[in-house]
């Protein structure tokens, strides 16, 4: 008999073991995992920032979209600008494609960032330039230099504003305004070749300032 009440025993306490439920007080209740939209990232071909600038030489205004790379340290701008007839003889239209290299990133307090040195390149193109209304004007080899193609490098800085992030992404925003200096190929070549009564250092220099923001 006591063999037959020593098991009944046992397995009455492993029921009501099992029928207890688990003591949760005191424990913190564990938060769900951000869901995948919220984790999601812009896709490849989507542009990260929208861009504004006037001057540079890429149009007396000029917009266009960016890509960051590299944890934003390198950047790359496609501009579409334009420039009134007014101002340069015919209507210019100007494709421009920027590629921009930022070491450094330096916060100032919470909600501002300082860039101190921002050096690229770029390549711009020009459609509407006055002598291609004039068909045979001058001979093709009348100019020794592009009159449509310009390229050149590029030296400037940049203060961001860290905004709040997307609400329904999470994804990071920020807003800045910069200012560039560069100059070109054509510049370049016509001081170099002529420094005695030529071009001053300060003819060399074009200034473009602008914003941007991410999306």
């Amino acid at each position: 008999m006591k063999k037959l009440l020593l098991p009944a025993l046992l397995l009455t306490g492993l029921r009501a073991a099992a029928s207890t439920p688990p003591d949760t007080a005191g424990t913190a209740p564990v938060k769900p995992a951000p869901s995948a939209a919220r984790r999601a990232q812009h896709p490849w071909y989507r542009p990260t920032h929208l861009a504004l600038q006037t001057g540079g030489g890429l149009g007396m205004v000029a917009a266009g979209a960016g890509y960051e790379f590299s944890k934003t340290h390198l950047e790359t701008d496609i501009l579409i600008g334009y420039v009134p007839k007014h101002y340069a003889g015919s209507t210019l239209s100007l494709a421009s494609l920027k590629f921009l290299y930022s070491p450094f990133h330096l916060p100032v307090g919470e909600k501002f960032q300082v860039v101190p040195l921002t050096v690229g390149a770029y390549f711009s193109y020009t459609h509407g330039t006055i002598n291609d209304e004039l068909k045979g004007q001058y001979s093709s080899d009348y100019y020794w230099f592009s009159t449509d193609t310009r390229y050149g490098p590029l030296l400037g800085s940049r203060v961001t504003f860290l905004a709040p992030p997307v609400a329904a992404t999470g994804q990071p925003r920020k807003v800045s305004v910069y200012y560039e200096l560069g100059s070109n190929d054509l510049y370049l070549a016509s001081y170099l070749n002529n420094r005695n009564g030529g071009l001053g250092f300060g003819q060399l220099l074009t200034l473009a300032l602008g914003i941007k923001a991410d999306f």
